[in-house]
């Protein structure tokens, strides 16, 4: 079921279009037909968090990060649209089946797409959205798209699904989507912390061929060398932002906070690369989401400007 968020915030009327903000564009009448679009899609869910122990309250993150979206600047030629939230009361399963199949609606209309959480099970629903709208057998290029995963997370997420999928599951499951469709698995994480992965979890991602960066190792140049040989053997690219990468002082509103975590700078000196590098190695970015955004644990909005400011990021990145 999609629920609807107000956008309201400030204005600055002297200051005329220069002085717009986003709630004053969002799902403008008068989109630019020339510009790009960009759809917001929420999913509202924490279902996932309470299976895999975590701290709940990660439903009512897509409604925070809106809240601080709403008072930013608007910089860009392109037109905001948000599609609204999935939220999740029971099925898990259901709810992310929904998410993806709006995920593969916007992907359709050729938008890139923000998805907002929630937890971390987030990624399964973007995952079957982004396979759905390249990969289905009904898409107009069947088969031909290889799929591409960069996640920011202090964890894996590989665990087993037992007996049920969890926050800690969604890529164990890509993982064996891709090996039930005979497809290879690109999985890159970016930001792993030791003391946050078991022994199991380390072998299972040498195992799948995960790449990764411990958070200590975790800077640019590393990134590149780590990231280019995958980069250039995929067609489609989906980046997801785990909040929980981050220093718990920078993000306390999470499922579970870091004691060390990754630099904001490392992270958006990150994205932009890969935004560049698109026509470079000839893979597209389409799709993105920001997950583990739990508003019960923050102090002063620290997690959810954050979680906006990366928002804000990625699409400067991919239209300035």
């Amino acid at each position: 079921m999609l629920s609807e968020f107000k956008w309201q915030g400030r204005t600055d009327e002297e200051d005329g279009k220069q002085g717009l903000r986003w709630h004053q564009v969002m799902n403008s009448t008068n989109s630019e037909p020339n510009f790009p679009n960009c759809h917001l899609l929420g999913l509202a869910c924490d279902l996932g968090v309470k299976e895999n122990k975590g701290r709940v309250g990660a439903q009512n993150g897509p409604k925070e990060i809106r809240s601080v979206l709403a008072n930013l600047p608007y910089q860009y030629n392109v037109n905001l649209h948000d599609r609204g939230d999935i939220n999740a009361q029971s099925n898990l399963a259901d709810c992310q089946q929904e998410y993806a199949q709006e995920v593969a609606n916007s992907l359709q209309q050729s938008a890139f797409v923000i998805g907002l959480g929630g937890g971390h099970e987030i990624a399964w629903g973007s995952y079957l959205g982004l396979h759905q709208a390249f990969n289905h057998t009904d898409a107009p290029t069947a088969g031909q798209k290889r799929i591409g995963i960069i996640n920011f997370d202090a964890h894996f997420d590989l665990r087993k699904p037992a007996p049920n999928a969890s926050s800690g599951t969604p890529f164990r499951q890509i993982f064996q989507h891709c090996a039930d469709n005979t497809s290879a698995f690109h999985y890159a994480c970016l930001g792993v912390s030791r003391m946050a992965n078991t022994r199991a979890l380390f072998e299972f991602a040498l195992q799948s061929n995960t790449q990764f960066l411990l958070d200590e190792n975790c800077c640019l140049e590393s990134a590149q060398s780590l990231l280019l040989p995958m980069l250039r053997e995929i067609d489609v690219l989906y980046v997801t932002i785990c909040l929980d990468a981050f220093p718990s002082d920078i993000a306390p509103g999470v499922s579970a906070p870091s004691s060390l975590g990754i630099n904001i700078k490392f992270v958006l000196e990150t994205l932009r690369w890969l935004a560049s590098q698109q026509t470079i190695l000839g893979y597209q970015w389409p799709l993105m989401d920001i997950a583990e955004l739990n508003p019960k644990y923050d102090i002063d909005q620290r997690t959810a400007r954050l979680a906006a400011r990366l928002v804000f990021e990625s699409i400067d990145s991919r239209f300035s």
